[in-house]
């Protein structure tokens, strides 16, 4: 099976080239094409572009919705699989694409998302080993008593999905979402009795550094997503939040992290005053 790769940029002159680069020494895949979605903005990203003789389209701030424009560039695809990634994922193996798709095209799983490491020691680190531990698996419909809300998790950093299955699927429905996008599609495989892979092997790293500010206005994002598809809550959202808070507090103390301790509870904060403020709202 061949392969489309969207990513959308925005303000992303640093990540561009070595992105570029580090997709191009992928092995063992049938690369068709990659397209960049560029958010206009003030720095060099365009005239990057343009230096590695990229293919991007551009669009005005305004029109960027994080369903919207990955449904968009969806549409104009080719290829077998579509393959979204984020432009601040770190690609270090040049395996990292086939094992995100071979499993898709064995028919072992209809879709697919990598394994994401951290770089940088903050909370963070503790949510990426929660959330993408070293063994792969399948998820299915079966899972959802066992998983709750987890049947669904499902991250487009770095994700793989075959494109008929994500046209018969009509998508993201047209909706614009400002965040969980990813999460409402894989709703939509998993109730379609459609199939998805965690994929250990294949890995990225992803780091982010968020301050309280940018922390709160994620979750406010989250928690939009959450009022606005209210079905999404039956699956235990509550319980998969405190059970993530748990996770970092021990594994906080486990390794003496006194630097992250600190930021504990600011940080747990901010993410259940953005999520549920807004949730509720």
């Amino acid at each position: 099976m061949n392969i489309d790769i969207i990513c959308p940029l925005f303000n992303a002159e640093k990540y561009i080239e070595p992105l570029y680069q580090s997709i191009q020494k992928q092995n063992n895949i049938d690369l068709h094409e990659i397209k960049f979605v560029l958010t206009r903005s003030k720095d060099n990203s365009e005239a990057i572009l343009k230096r590695i003789n990229a293919q991007y389209v551009e669009i005005e701030p305004k029109d960027f919705s994080h369903s919207a424009t990955r449904e968009m560039m969806a549409k104009t695809c080719k290829a077998d699989i579509i393959v979204f990634i984020s432009q601040d994922i770190k690609i270090v193996r040049d395996d990292w694409l086939y094992y995100l798709t071979k499993d898709i095209e064995l028919g072992e799983c209809d879709a697919a998302y990598s394994r994401q490491l951290a770089e940088k020691n903050n909370i963070e680190k503790y949510t990426r080993e929660k959330n993408y531990g070293n063994v792969s698996f399948v998820k299915t419909k079966d899972d959802i008593e066992k998983l709750g809300l987890n049947t669904f998790f499902f991250s487009d950093a770095s994700s793989a999905i075959k494109r008929d299955v994500f046209e018969k699927l009509n998508y993201y429905d047209g909706k614009r979402f400002a965040s969980n996008e990813d999460q409402y599609i894989a709703h939509k495989l998993i109730m379609n009795d459609y199939r998805i892979k965690y994929c250990a092997e294949s890995q990225v790293f992803h780091s982010h550094d968020f301050n309280f500010k940018s922390l709160y206005k994620r979750y406010q994002d989250t928690g939009e997503f959450y009022r606005a598809e209210p079905y999404m809550n039956t699956y235990g959202t509550n319980n998969a939040g405190a059970g993530m808070a748990k996770y970092i507090l021990k594994r906080i103390i486990e390794d003496k992290n006194w630097k992250v301790a600190v930021e504990y509870i600011p940080n747990m904060t901010a993410r259940f005053l953005g999520m549920k403020l807004k949730k509720f709202k």
